[in-house]
């Protein structure tokens, strides 16, 4: 297998309703990224997109064959991936794997949303559809709600207070607003406290309307190429040095294994030893925030903390800059936002960045060594390692 390295990255601000529609806004994030890889358009041999949402918010499909054509890249594959929220970082697993493999040596890959743009009524019911549509979405079990059963179940099982755990799960949303306030491609950039989360409107028990992440518009990009092509490009390649996909059912037939997801477990494991690394061995981590108790969550399932015990973590400052492991400094889905097709290809990004030492305010000094964790729906996780590559 060779060695695969990202050399360039695109990203459209996050926002609220944007009146591009879904083609413009990825075409502005690769043109950006080939650009940064010092490449041209007809070097592209694939092109490989996350999106989920475009038959409804705007009436059409399609849009990787369009998005090929008007970025310049003539005639190359163009393939969309679905895997809700990780729809974008299952895009550059596949990219990674091509390029690996010897098929390709250049190849475009990211995401594309506008959640917002639809509404939140009509959000909120597609969203659903990531969950089970047959049995679960009729009972309530949208996903506020099965986030909220999941703060319900990490309560009990670890034996940690409602009130309590609520005041951790508000930290939480804290951090991330802090750091948004200096990522300039972000949603909002806006500082919050604890009594700010904890006063806000019920959205369902325990859960507070900041406790949750935004609808958002936005896109992402990134240009993957071969270790020898990277070599022509760039002098300060970032090389993906292990991956890991896994799956699983609906959440009902997870019962057994809540709050954790096995699915993460499995993915993160094998990213690690494809890697030949451990948790201890990573600098930064962007992981799948799409509500306060999902941070907690993910950080154990992760290896960065044991379980039950992330909401300490957040509380001591541990996943800060400067702390043990500083965990979503992009501001995370909460802060940044979450375009859902284009959330994994945007961790990517930060990730790059923040090896690259290119983050200003928010840089990790000293980052070698980046993991994103990507949850889409309720079964499908992707973890990629990315590591310095000079």
């Amino acid at each position: 297998m060779k060695k695969v390295a990202i050399v360039g990255t695109g990203h459209t601000p996050f926002t609220f309703a944007t009146e591009k529609t879904s083609i413009e806004l990825f075409s502005e994030a690769a043109m950006d990224a080939i650009a940064e890889a010092n490449l041209k358009s007809k070097d592209i041999k694939a092109l490989y997109l996350g999106n989920c949402l475009g038959d409804f918010s705007e009436g059409q499909a399609m849009i990787q064959s369009y998005i090929a054509n008007d970025i310049g890249a003539f005639h190359i594959p163009a393939t969309r991936f679905e895997g809700a929220c990780a729809s974008s970082s299952l895009a550059v697993r596949d990219a990674y794997i091509w390029i690996a493999s010897g098929y390709y040596d250049v190849v475009i890959a990211g995401g594309v949303e506008r959640a917002a743009s639809i509404g939140t009524p009509l959000a909120t019911r597609t969203f659903a559809m990531f969950t089970d549509s047959h049995y679960e979405y009729p009972a309530g079990l949208t996903f506020p709600a099965m986030f909220g059963m999941l703060a319900h179940l990490y309560s009990k099982r670890y034996n940690i207070p409602l009130e309590k755990l609520k005041e951790q799960m508000a930290m939480v949303s804290v951090q991330s607003h802090t750091y948004g306030l200096s990522n300039p491609k972000g949603q909002f950039h806006k500082e919050i406290t604890v009594e700010d989360v904890l006063k806000g409107f019920m959205v369902t028990t325990p859960l507070q309307l900041l406790d949750c992440c935004p609808f958002t518009d936005g896109a992402a990009a990134v240009v993957l190429a071969s270790e020898e092509k990277a070599k022509e490009l760039t002098d300060k390649p970032v090389f993906i040095s292990g991956i890991g996909q896994a799956s699983s059912g609906k959440l009902s037939s997870q019962k057994d294994y809540l709050p954790r997801l096995r699915a993460r477990e499995i993915s993160v494991k094998q990213a690690y030893e494809m890697a030949g690394i451990g948790p201890e061995d990573i600098d930064v981590c962007e992981l799948h925030d799409c509500f306060s108790i999902a941070s907690l969550i993910a950080a154990e399932s992760l290896g960065f903390f044991e379980f039950g015990t992330a909401g300490e973590a957040w509380e001591k400052g541990e996943t800060m800059i400067g702390g043990k492991i500083p965990i979503n400094i992009s501001g995370g889905l909460k802060s940044k936002g979450h375009p859902i097709g284009a959330t994994g290809a945007s961790q990517v990004a930060e990730i790059y960045h923040q090896i690259r030492g290119e983050c200003g305010e928010r840089q990790v000094e000293g980052a070698k060594i980046g993991l994103t964790d990507t949850l889409g729906g309720d079964g499908v996780i992707c973890n990629l390692i990315m590591q310095k590559g000079w």
